[in-house]
Formats: structure tokens, C-alpha cells, sequence
């Protein structure tokens, strides 16, 4: 799969006159297809509910976006339930998914109505003693430990994985539930990250249905909802193939006509917790190249660094990089692509093959709309960029600005002088 930039060096050229680099940049359009294309896969549930997973790319007005296509918001803290609040999304549009979770937490998202998800059995009574009363919807997580597997090809390793409630514990849990006036129940479970593979959703499918016929048949217990949570990937590296979400869509619908409709549980919602999938292809890092080392190495040092996008750092993750308008040029060239934290692993690419980079370019750096600004931070005492928005018709909005030093002291009451002063 060839990837393409969605801006040209002219479209750059002409935005940096008004936002300097670097920035991160959404791509509307894109947006608003995967949405549809999502809508449309699940419409055979009629109860079918995305919950964009917050913490992918917390920023309201792309939330607002996939709102118009009917998604909810999944929210993991006490900041994230306050986002989803003010971009209008409330109540049951809520899915509060959470561990370790403080009570402060737990208070808002019963306050909010959120439908709340527990982690681990001993938070059915930990909820209970925070809000005096149960909710009547109430989901838990499960973690059926081992490996996961799609056929002979090991995914991840929920065994080793923090969350949820072992198989056991989750019987009792909804048995638990019951006795306390629960009345509506679901079950997420999220066993596996960024597959790339269409057969992913209709494996986890399988086994949760299969879990939900058995609780109906020992606690006669019918599930109002099971969500499949995220882990649905994009294809970071050109030779990979996208996911296909009809695909997905229509073998999840196949399991759920074998496996839950011959149960009577055909009237069971099926929900999902992407992030990635929804928001990863269509943002990318736009970086200058202010320097050029040549030591041991040829180095390529960019106005952005790990506080824009730590995915490579942190992970090793590949982030594809396209030098604009030099899209034809040969990659006759080797480089590291670097940013200029006190840290060696601050490195976009190692060993990249592009073409002849001079100082001055634009590199359009991929697949950063997930998992991307959200992730950033302020070591070195470095600022968070700006996130703008390609607009359907062409335009660019700024929808985050970018951070200032009177931001980074403004949470030191002892330098009210710089807190006030320094834009």
C-alpha cells in the first residue's frame, strides 16, 4: 500500500505563515469516511454503539465530529468523563473503562450516568460504598489469562495483561450483581493491540459470546451488551494491507448468528472502543529540518521531537515519512531523523531510506492522529504543538493552539511574573 501525505509541501508552505512548525494535522474528510464506513459494517446490530476511545486523541472538536456519526466517547479518568461532558456527550453515551480507579472517578461517572465498566471484582463493592447503590446497567471486564491466539498465530498475552476479572471471578461478579438489583449487565474484554488482520473482532467475538450464552444458562443472566473494545490496527509500514471493517463487520455478524442467536441473546448490542482505527491514518506530525550532522551517522535534526510524537521512542514504532515534494525523488538516501531531546532514543527513523533531504524541508511524518499529540509531555522544558484540522473544503482550522512558556510555569504560583507575562 502506498502512503500518500493528504498535504502538499504547497499546502505547508502556505499554513506555516499563520502556525509554525511543528504542528499535528487531522484530516477531515478521512475522518468523517472511516466513521461512516464503521456505522455502516455494524448496522445488522441495531444497537450498535463506537465509543471513540478518548485518550487516542483527546480533542474536542474531532470528538464532536464522530458524535454527528453516532459515536460515544470511552473515557479512562476523571479529565476525559469531564471532555466527553462538555462536548455534550452524556450518560449512556459514556463508557467509563478504568483500573486502579480513584473514587473521585467513580463519582463523576455515576454523576454523569456513564455506563461503568469495572476492571476487578473487588470494585462491585468499592462502587457500591462510593454511590450507596448500584447502578441498574453495570459491565465488567474479563481476562480469560493465557495467550490469544489467531490460529496457530499468538496476538498478545492477556495473562501477563493487569486488567479485568479472571473467568471465575467474572461468573460471580454478574452472580454478585444480580443480588444487589443490577438489572441490565454487559462484558468488554480487549485482549489484543493494533491487530492487523480481519479475523481479530470475529476471534474475540467467539469466545466472549460463547462466555455470554454460558452465564445466561448458570445465572440466567441476558447480557444487554458485550463490547469488543479496540485493538483493531492500521497498517503503519506501506507493505501492510488496511483492515477492512465490512469484512470485520460481517464475520462478527456470522458468529454472533451461530453462536448467540440459537441462545435466544439475539437482541444483544454489540459495542466498540476504537481509537486507533478511527483517528491513527488520518493525523500526521509536520516537522522542519533545521540541521544536518554528518559524524558517524548521517543525522536529519527536526523542530519537532518525542514531546510531539514518543511512539518511536518509547515503542520503536515505525512511523512512515514522507519528505514533501519529493514524493518521486529515489530513497537513494540513509538517514536518522532526530529530534533534539538530551535523550538518544529521540528518533523519528533509524536507518531510513529517503530521498536527499536538505535543510529547510517539510517531512510529513504518518499516522500520528492516535496515540500521537496525546501521548506528549514537556520533558527538556519542551512546549506541545498545535493540532489543526483540514477541513472538508480546504481550509485549515486550529482546534488546539500551541502551548507557550507561560503555560509551562503556570502551575509554579512563585513565578507569577513569568506565568503572566511570557506568551
Amino acid at each position: 500500500m502506498e502512503k500518500k501525505a493528504f498535504v502538499t509541501r504547497e499546502q505547508v508552505e502556505e499554513i506555516v505563515k499563520t502556525y509554525p512548525t511543528p504542528f499535528h494535522i487531522y484530516d477531515e474528510k478521512g475522518i468523517r469516511e472511516n466513521a461512516q464506513a464503521l456505522k455502516e459494517a455494524f448496522s445488522w446490530n441495531p444497537g450498535y454503539k463506537e465509543f471513540f476511545a478518548v485518550k487516542a486523541t483527546p480533542n474536542p472538536f474531532l470528538m464532536k465530529i464522530l458524535h454527528e456519526y453516532g459515536c460515544g466517547s470511552d473515557c479512562s479518568s476523571l479529565t476525559e468523563l469531564m471532555l466527553a461532558d462538555a462536548c455534550g456527550i452524556r450518560g449512556e453515551e459514556i463508557m467509563f473503562s478504568s483500573n486502579d480507579t480513584p473514587r473521585e472517578d467513580f463519582e463523576l461517572a455515576a454523576k454523569l450516568g456513564a455506563t461503568i465498566n469495572l476492571d476487578d471484582f473487588t470494585h462491585i463493592d468499592y462502587l457500591e460504598k462510593i454511590v450507596g447503590k448500584l447502578p441498574e446497567l453495570l459491565s465488567l471486564r474479563y481476562n480469560p489469562g493465557g495467550v490469544f491466539k489467531i490460529s496457530n498465530s499468538i496476538m498478545d498475552n492477556p495473562g501477563d495483561a493487569k486488567y479485568g476479572l479472571t473467568h471465575e471471578q467474572l461468573l460471580e461478579g454478574y452472580r454478585i450483581m444480580k443480588e444487589k438489583g443490577v438489572k441490565r449487565f454487559g462484558m468488554h474484554a480487549f485482549l489484543a493491540s493494533n491487530t492487523v488482520t480481519n479475523d481479530y473482532y470475529p476471534t474475540l467475538a467467539r469466545e466472549l459470546f460463547t462466555v455470554a450464552v454460558e452465564i445466561k444458562e448458570k445465572l440466567g443472566i441476558s447480557l444487554s451488551f458485550i463490547n469488543l473494545s479496540g485493538g483493531i490496527g492500521i497498517p503503519y509500514r506501506p507493505e501492510q494491507e488496511p483492515n477492512d471493517i465490512r469484512v470485520i463487520g460481517e464475520k462478527v455478524h456470522e458468529v454472533y448468528d451461530e453462536v448467540l442467536v440459537p441462545a435466544g441473546l439475539g437482541d444483544v448490542a454489540i459495542y466498540t472502543e476504537l481509537g486507533r482505527f478511527m483517528m491513527g491514518p488520518y493525523g500526521m506530525l509536520v516537522t522542519k529540518v533545521i540541521h544536518e550532522k554528518h559524524t558517524h551517522k548521517e543525522y536529519i535534526g527536526c523542530d519537532a521531537c518525542a514531546v510531539n510524537l514518543m511512539r518511536p521512542a518509547m515503542y520503536g514504532a515505525y512511523h512512515h515519512i514522507t519528505v514533501l515534494g519529493k514524493e518521486n525523488a529515489p530513497c537513494d538516501h540513509t538517514y536518522d531523523v532526530t529530534g533534539s531531546l538530551c535523550e538518544n532514543n529521540d528518533k523519528f527513523a533509524i536507518d531510513r531510506k529517503l530521498p536527499e533531504i536538505e535543510i529547510g524541508d517539510y517531512l510529513a511524518i504518518h499516522d500520528t492522529g492516535a496515540h500521537g499529540f496525546s501521548m506528549g509531555y514537556n520533558y527538556n522544558g519542551k512546549l506541545k504543538s498545535a493540532e489543526l484540522l483540514l477541513k472538508t473544503d480546504g481550509s485549515v482550522e486550529l482546534i488546539r493552539r500551541a502551548q507557550t512558556p507561560a503555560d509551562y510555569f503556570a502551575t509554579f504560583d512563585c513565578f507569577p511574573e513569568y506565568a503572566g507575562l511570557l506568551k
